[in-house]
C-alpha cells in the first residue's frame, strides 16, 4: 500500500500490510455498517474499533444515519467483533446554540443505556476550534468549552457512564479530569493491543503526536479530505466538496486510497517489523 504525505511534498510511504508485520489494526469509524459483513476478510489480523457515536443530528453531522440506526450498527459490530474490541467515542463534546449541558446529559444517558453490554469504555474529548472547524461551523454558535464547563459536564458524564458499567477516559485533554474518575486515554492502546494479541509489545509512546496525546507508536494509513460524513466540526476535512472530489478518485486497482502515483513522487519504504515479544 502507498500512503501519500499529508504535507503535499510528493513523498509517498510504501506500507507492508502483511499480518507478519502488522500486530494490530485500529479502525476509527462513525459508520462501519458497510464493513461489518466483510470482517471475515480480515480474520487473519488482530484489530479493534474506535466507534464515534454522538447522535448530534444532521445539523452538525450532515451525512450520518439517524441515531437509532447507528446504535443498531454499534450493537451489530460489537456482537460480531466482541465487546472488548469496540470502544465508544463521544467526541467532540461541543456547545452550540442548541446543544448545552442539559442536551448532553440526556443524550449521553440515552446512548450509554443503549450501549450497555456492548462496550466497556467511552472516550470523550472536547471541541478544538481549528480554523477549518471555525469556518465550517459558522452560524451554529459552536464554541470551545471553558474549563469550569469541562469540569461540570465531565463529573456528570462519568457518573452516568459508571452507572452503566462503562469506564470513561479522555483523549488529548489538557485539563486534569482525574478527580471525576476520568483518566487520560491512549487511543492506540498498548495494554488493549497486548490483551488482543496475547503477547507483550516493545512499542513506546508516539513522539510525533501533540503533548497531550498518549497514543503508542503506529503507522497511520488514512488520508485527510476523503470522508463523506460531512461533520461540521471535523478537523480532517477542509470542506465537503474537496472530500467528495477525492473520494471519487478511489480506484480499487490502485495501491493508493485515492488516486494514483504522480510524476515526481518520491516513494520510500517504511521500516516495519512485528513488535510482539513473549506471551502475557
Amino acid at each position: 500500500m502507498f500512503v501519500r504525505s499529508p504535507f503535499g511534498n510528493n513523498v509517498v510511504a510504501r506500507i507492508i500490510l502483511s499480518p507478519d508485520v502488522v500486530d494490530c489494526v485500529v479502525f476509527w469509524t462513525k459508520n462501519p455498517e458497510p464493513f461489518i459483513d466483510k470482517l471475515k476478510l480480515i480474520e487473519q489480523y488482530r484489530y479493534y474499533f474506535l466507534f464515534t457515536l454522538t447522535g448530534y443530528g444532521t445539523g452538525l453531522e450532515r451525512n450520518i444515519p439517524g441515531k437509532k440506526e447507528i446504535i443498531g450498527t454499534f450493537k451489530k459490530l460489537s456482537e460480531k467483533a466482541g465487546e472488548g474490541r469496540v470502544i465508544w467515542r463521544y467526541d467532540p463534546v461541543i456547545y452550540t446554540d442548541s446543544i448545552n449541558i442539559d442536551y448532553h446529559l440526556e443524550n449521553f444517558e440515552h446512548l450509554a443505556k443503549e450501549l450497555h453490554g456492548h462496550t466497556g469504555k467511552c472516550i470523550i474529548s472536547f471541541l478544538c476550534m481549528y480554523n477549518k472547524c471555525k469556518r465550517n461551523l459558522q452560524g451554529t454558535g459552536a464554541r470551545e468549552l471553558r474549563e469550569d464547563e469541562m469540569f461540570a459536564i465531565s463529573a456528570k458524564i462519568s457518573a452516568i457512564a459508571d452507572s452503566y458499567n462503562i469506564k470513561t477516559e479522555a483523549c488529548a485533554v489538557k485539563t486534569d479530569l482525574s478527580s471525576y474518575g476520568i483518566s487520560p486515554c491512549s487511543c492506540i492502546d498498548k495494554e488493549l493491543i497486548e490483551n488482543i494479541v496475547g503477547r507483550h509489545l516493545t512499542i513506546g509512546k508516539d513522539k510525533n503526536q501533540r503533548k497531550e496525546c498518549n497514543c503508542y507508536e503506529s503507522i497511520d494509513i488514512g488520508e485527510y479530505n476523503t470522508c463523506l460524513h460531512n461533520c461540521l466540526y471535523c478537523y480532517a476535512n477542509n470542506n465537503f466538496e474537496t472530500a467528495a472530489q477525492n473520494y471519487r478518485q478511489h480506484d480499487v486497482n490502485s495501491p493508493f486510497l485515492t488516486g494514483r502515483s504522480l510524476e515526481g513522487d518520491i516513494i520510500r519504504g517504511r521500516e516495519q517489523k512485528s513488535q510482539v515479544t513473549d506471551d502475557l
